[in-house]
């Protein structure tokens, strides 16, 4: 399975947020194992994003939401 880029940026900002306020180390881990993937994922992820740095970047987050997102009609 690869992923798309809008599931990267979706991901890698989920993910970020959560370790920005903390919620990543306040999961219900099982194990301490499940923290460490999660902070590789997030690891993981950087490189692919190629616009982690640009100015427009909350544009291409809402973007990427927006063609992620189920239409409900």
């Amino acid at each position: 399975m690869q992923l798309s880029y809008a599931e990267i940026v979706v991901l890698f900002e989920l993910l970020h947020r959560w370790e920005e306020d903390g919620t990543i180390d306040a999961l219900p881990y099982v194990d301490t194992a499940e923290q460490r993937a999660m902070w590789n994922l997030t690891a993981a992820l950087e490189p692919l994003m190629d616009d982690a740095f640009s100015p427009e970047y909350a544009a291409v987050v809402q973007a990427a939401r927006d063609s992620l997102r189920d239409s409900i009609s």
